[in-house]
């Protein structure tokens, strides 16, 4: 009963039903032609990702068409258009090398869960407040790790095998460098010529989408007609299956999901981060407000129903919904028109994808990684304070030369560490005797610009969050403090917004301490937040509560009644 009136509660909006209520004819046609450029758009993106990943390319494709269609139904944005993307390829790839498909659709189907407990826990805003510093880092890295996979097909280098990491990688290209393919560099430079002046001369149609329809005729009749070979294409590598599969049962045991929990995490931790990143992008350009409790659990169902049908993990595309937006999408409606378009491909245009090179998706995944990269943003940076500088290489570093979940975990862990010293600087602590200055004190009462405080009399005042990063660094100015003992110390906490257990703790020593060596304890400027947690925790029992109160006066006028 709890948990289905938790349910009932749940910030569940899909932007589909609000959206068809003013729905028209013209608006359908706008969002029509917009879904139709989607697709096409999201077709060679698809492929590649998919291949890139370490999937056959009709996976890459069933995932945009089934995790599309369910982003679209029940998301939280408007514009947003779902599928695979650039940032997942290298977890994705390191997921299947260690623990094969099965594992993949496992920590898929688990990142899905925790994406839905996200969105239902009203955690959407939570994650709009991680660094810029993070997320620039693991997209950088994970901009070098996509051009690094990329070398092997970019120069039609011959491989038996390509090493897993980063460094190994470079080793392994440095010795096979004498087995360039003169072809297969020739037409990746020319896919990424294509790709980047196509747009100069036509505006609708995606500049890789040519390069992918160019390069494959060129090919195909220089093998045909001139018999030249060595260029590698998908269909030397792939078996394709153009067809929609059925769904498949995935066997989770409890032992897989502690072993792909991790995995699980930083999956959802990307897709929600991404997804979030390209709505709240796509809310500024169209003047709408995303709703990000529902952008996570459409994320979230779309992850955990792809992987049935074979799929890789799903989030919001920025590139594909920027496409949206610019060509006139304004409803759900163009991101289910892009999902038909791509199964329609699929089901009849699907076979002839075996001839595409791969030299042209590696030039494809070139620009993609170029465009992730953010270099510029990466640069300025660098000129930032230096814990953000920290943060930003730390996590760059991690993504490459280890991974994407190391990178994530331990750039939040260090962004928390640093924002907790960086707080706690600001933070002081001040022992004043004798009198108080009121001259720019927002509790001043009369003209006197100074309270007079009694003999024996000390007040300590913090100002700043008293948490953990703050209560040692009180502790220790309680201990420096004279050998003279005062008769009555008054805690001023006007300043204090709110106070964890640690700061809790630390008082609760003040007050037995202070009781031993018969001093009594008077708090001052308690506000709402802070007594709620006094009360809550019996403190203001034991210290009494007409002992705390709400400004400087009302604890002098206490403190004549003691003495």
């Amino acid at each position: 009963m709890n948990i289905l009136k938790f349910v009932g509660t749940a910030d569940f909006k899909p932007k589909l039903f609000t959206s068809i209520k003013h729905y028209s004819k013209e608006k359908f046609m706008t969002d029509l032609m917009a879904g139709v450029i989607v697709g096409i758009v999201a077709l060679p993106l698809a492929i590649a990702f998919g291949i890139a990943s370490g999937v056959s390319p009709e996976k890459g494709l069933i995932t945009a068409i089934i995790g599309g269609f369910i982003v679209s139904v029940l998301g939280g944005c408007s514009v947003q258009i779902g599928g695979p993307t650039g940032a997942f390829i290298i977890i994705v790839y390191g997921i299947i090398q260690q623990f094969g498909f099965e594992g993949l659709a496992v920590a898929t189907i688990l990142a899905g869960l925790i994406l839905i407990g996200m969105g239902l826990l009203r955690l959407g805003t939570v994650i709009k407040f991680i660094p810029y510093p993070i997320i620039v880092g693991f997209t950088s890295g994970i901009a070098l790790t996509i051009f690094t996979t990329q070398i092997k097909d970019l120069l039609g280098l011959t491989m038996s095998s390509v090493p897993a990491d980063f460094i190994s990688k470079w080793i392994a290209y440095a010795k096979a460098i004498s087995s360039i393919n003169l072809w297969s560099l020739i037409v990746s430079i020319l896919s990424i010529l294509i790709i980047i002046y196509s747009p100069r001369f036509i505006k609708k149609i995606p500049g890789s989408l040519i390069a992918i329809i160019v390069m494959t005729i060129v090919v195909y009749l220089l093998k045909e007609f001139a018999g030249l070979t060595g260029i590698e294409t998908i269909g030397d590598r792939f078996q394709i299956n153009a067809s929609l599969p059925k769904p498949n049962t995935i066997p989770i045991t409890l032992e897989s999901i502690n072993l792909l929990l991790p995995a699980a995490f930083t999956i959802a931790m990307l897709g929600a981060i991404e997804s979030l990143l390209s709505a709240t992008v796509a809310d500024g350009i169209i003047g709408d407000k995303q709703n990000s409790n529902t952008e996570l659990i459409a994320q979230g169902a779309a992850n955990l129903v792809t992987p049935l049908f074979g799929g890789i993990p799903v989030t919001g595309a920025i590139a594909r919904t920027m496409t949206n937006i610019n060509n006139g999408g304004r409803s759900p409606v163009a991101g289910i028109v892009h999902a038909v378009v791509l199964l329609l491909i699929l089901l009849f245009l699907g076979p002839l994808t075996k001839h595409i090179p791969m030299a042209c998706l590696a030039g494809v995944l070139v620009i993609v990684s170029y465009n992730m990269s953010e270099w510029r943003t990466f640069r300025s940076l660098l000129k930032n304070p230096k814990s953000d500088v920290i943060v930003l290489l730390v996590t760059f570093f991690l993504t490459v030369i280890f991974d994407l979940t190391i990178a994530i975990e331990l750039g939040i862990l260090l962004a928390m560490v640093l924002l907790v010293k960086r707080v706690s600087e600001t933070s002081n602590i001040s022992v004043i005797k004798d009198e108080l200055n009121m001259a720019t004190d927002a509790e001043k009462t009369a003209d006197n610009d100074k309270l007079i405080l009694p003999k024996g009399v000390e007040v300590y005042e913090i100002d700043g969050p008293f948490f953990f990063g703050i209560a040692n660094k009180f502790e220790e100015s309680m201990r420096t403090i004279d050998a003279k003992r005062p008769k009555i110390r008054i805690i001023r906490m006007r300043k204090v917004p709110f106070m964890d257990s640690t700061g809790l703790h630390n008082l609760e020593s003040l007050y037995r301490i202070s009781r031993e060596e018969n001093i009594q304890l008077v708090l001052s400027g308690v506000n709402n937040k802070v007594r709620g947690v006094l009360d809550k925790s019996g403190f203001s029992d034991k210290i009494g509560k007409n002992n705390i109160l709400s400004n400087i006066n009302e604890a002098l006028e206490r403190v004549n009644e003691l003495i």
